[in-house]
């Protein structure tokens, strides 16, 4: 697809919307759209900065305006199913998303990771690794670095390590990673996709245009991702915490290693990590594989995760006041995740939780939290939904909270020395706040301020 000399629809006027329209406005007239009538318009020019050759425009959108367009790219919070972009493909406009928009303009090698949980924490790890070895690296996507905010940096020999959500792989048509991952799939998002089916194809489709002497790196211990080794044109790569492969990266014995042709390597003890749980040493071994595909010396890549620490709000330790652990995990938005963070405590631990209504289920996450969990403080959409749960497992005292602020609080209250205070919300923050990284910093500031 050309995309010069057009009338180009960006829907969204988020960082995603808002970096397509900048990179657009240079050979395109632009409309930024935002169904909201009540956006401030005034505050969208000053993050656009220059306008020129760019068009604001709010609430409903006419039927002269949807005649001039010749294209439109979605920011990754629109559905494909919303009325807008029905309205869109009715009037057979080609609608694609940020990423790919980003792909058709851009150079360099793609490493693109996705999975339901961990692909902040890998895409972080492989993109340091990436940045130790190549010369020109780039992060980007889902991240919270748009990727089209890095196509005007890009070289022909640049790497970029992108992290890519199923929403944005819905509107995909010729991304094509060299490298991908796909790093676990559980239920997550089934209000967007409906069906599990939906979603383990959407994830799925990252491969879909990789030929046969590319790599996809799979978790050989989650079984869709397992099966999907043999349904995927990539060569399968695994990595496991489980199994000794024949082929892959594998964790035995507190130590990662590396196996081809009968010939194994080790890549380092585990306990040289400065990153917490076995779900990180998961991250740790998808982010090695990578690197050996894009074949980083070994060396390179040992020096790298030996001195990786963990991201921010995703099992962050905030500070330890009066001998109680304060940990911010405000990236655990689904139930998997949360089960990963409840598991990375070693200490009876005071856990907030609760938010956004994803339609998830909450007993496996519940059960995990059985054995160390001795008070649960709730918030949010979900609280009475989790309640009930955590009562038909047997955890007490379970306290709900009307604000953010009490939540907090009321953990404080209920913690004594020796215990752990997790934020870890098994849901995202979309009721409350305006995203994870804002409930992430306001549990922080609070933290800080005790």
């Amino acid at each position: 697809m050309k995309l010069k000399e057009k009338i180009v629809l960006v829907v969204g006027t988020g960082i995603s919307g808002i970096a397509s329209a900048k990179l657009l406005k240079k050979d395109n007239h632009v409309i930024l759209y935002d169904s909201n009538d009540k956006t401030d318009k005034l505050g969208v020019k000053n993050r656009l900065g220059n306008c020129e050759n760019i068009e604001i425009v709010t609430g409903e959108l006419s039927a002269d305006v949807l005649s001039k367009i010749s294209v439109a790219v979605l920011s990754p919070g629109v559905p494909i199913d919303s009325p807008l972009v029905i309205s869109l493909k009715e009037n057979k406009i080609p609608v694609i998303g940020e990423i790919e928009l980003a792909y058709l303009l851009g150079r360099g090698t793609v490493i693109g990771i996705t999975g339901t949980n961990g692909k902040t924490t890998t895409t972080a790890l492989t993109g340091a690794i990436m940045k130790a070895y190549f010369d020109s690296s780039f992060i980007v996507g889902n991240i919270g670095i748009p990727y089209t905010q890095v196509v005007d940096d890009l070289e022909e020999d640049s790497v970029i390590t992108a992290e890519i959500s199923s929403f944005q792989l819905e509107t995909t048509d010729e991304f094509h990673p060299k490298v991908t991952a796909i790093l676990n799939i559980t239920p997550d998002h089934l209000n967007r996709h409906h069906t599990m089916d939906n979603y383990i194809a959407a994830k799925a489709d990252i491969t879909k245009r990789q030929t046969t002497d590319e790599y996809c790196v799979l978790n050989y211990d989650n079984e869709i991702t397992r099966k999907l080794g043999s349904d995927i044109p990539a060569v399968p790569f695994y990595f496991s915490t489980k199994a000794e492969l024949d082929f892959g990266v594998y964790y035995k014995d507190g130590v990662i290693f590396y196996v081809k042709d009968g010939v194994k390597e080790k890549i380092c003890e585990t306990d040289k990590l400065k990153l917490p749980g076995i779900h990180n040493v998961e991250n740790v071994m998808a982010a090695v594989a990578i690197a050996i595909v894009m074949e980083v010396p070994i060396s390179v890549i040992r020096d790298v995760i030996t001195s990786f620490k963990a991201v921010e709000h995703r099992i962050e330790f905030v500070r330890d006041v009066n001998g109680v652990e304060y940990y911010n995990d405000s990236k655990g938005t689904n139930t998997d995740a949360a089960i990963k963070g409840i598991e990375a405590m070693s200490r009876p631990t005071v856990l907030l939780a609760g938010g956004y209504d994803k339609d998830s289920e909450y007993d496996d996450w519940i059960k995990a939290c059985v054995p160390k969990v001795k008070c649960l403080v709730l918030i949010g959409q979900t609280k009475e939904k989790i309640k009930a749960t955590a009562e038909k497992y047997g955890i007490s005292p379970v306290i709900l909270a009307e604000t953010f602020e009490e939540a907090i609080k009321l953990c404080v209250e209920n913690a004594q020395k020796g215990d752990a205070v997790l934020m870890s919300p098994a849901c995202a923050s979309w009721d409350m706040f305006k995203n994870y990284e804002q409930r992430g910093e306001m549990f922080k500031n609070y933290v800080n301020s005790i």
